[in-house]
This record gives structure tokens, sequence and C-alpha cells, in this order.
């Protein structure tokens, strides 16, 4: 793993490349060393409750659900809970399942004027299995072998 700084310009570089509207991308290590060495940087995992509870949770990591199972419904609150819970100054990295609803947390954040919103890619579960259609054997937290719990 490189410095602080290599992992943020890594992870802005990704960002450019994709066109996201969020500073950038991480991977679950980056983003474990960023918490690591940054102590006012902030995890938050947008999953669900039944997720959290079924799958696993990261230690640390503050909660704010994107949206409600089982429908899926939007978290109209989302944004003003991240406001009580989060300085707009810190650096926020947003996970998921696989990256899609943490994507669109980073991009709300930043819209909202959060200015160092990072996508953790993989998620905590990451992609499937082709041979199996499980997911947590091939990349995301999990796989990567960093700190969860059930």
């Amino acid at each position: 793993m490189g410095t602080l700084n290599d992992i943020l310009n890594t992870a802005q570089q990704r960002a450019r490349e994709n066109h996201l509207s969020y500073a950038g991308c991480l991977t679950p290590s980056e983003a474990q060393q960023v918490r690591d060495e940054v102590q006012t940087a902030r995890l938050v995992d947008v999953r669900t409750r039944p997720e959290l509870e079924l799958v696993g949770r990261i230690p640390g990591a503050a909660h704010i659900e994107w949206a409600f199972y089982p429908d899926m419904r939007p978290n109209p609150d989302f944004l003003a809970q991240l406001s009580q819970q989060v300085d707009r100054e810190a650096i926020v990295m947003f996970i998921c399942r696989t990256g899609g609803r943490s994507h669109n947390a980073a991009a709300a954040a930043t819209q909202m004027g959060y200015t160092n919103c990072y996508n953790v890619l993989e998620g905590f579960e990451g992609a499937t299995d082709a041979a199996s259609g499980q997911r947590g054997k091939i990349n995301g937290w999990k796989m990567a072998g960093l700190p969860w719990s059930n």
C-alpha cells in the first residue's frame, strides 16, 4: 500500500476517469488505511439493518440506511442524518453491499456540500461468484480480511 497521498490521488484519478461527481473511489484496503491514518475520516455504511444483522458490520462505522428493506424505499432523511453524524469537511467513505448504493450516497452528499466523499468499491460483500452465485468469495471488505463482526 502507498502513502495516504498516493491512495487519495489514485482514488481521485479513478473518479476523474469515470466522470464521477464526488472526490474518489477507494478499494476496501485503501479505505481501511485511510481510517487508520486519518483520525477524523468516517466510514458510513449505507446498507439496511437486516444486511448488518445477517451479513455483518464494520466496527466503528456510522450506519445510515440509504434505503429501507424489504422494498428498498429511499430513506428521505438520509442527508439530514448524515449532517447530524458527520462533519462536512471530513473524509467520508461510503460503503454498501457491492458499491452501488454507496456510489449514490457519495454523489448525494457531494451535492449537499460535503467536499471529500469517496465510494468504497466492491462494497462489504463484493461481486458474485460465477460458479455459485454467492458473494464474499471474489472481492469486497470481508474477502480483503478487514475488520468486521457479526
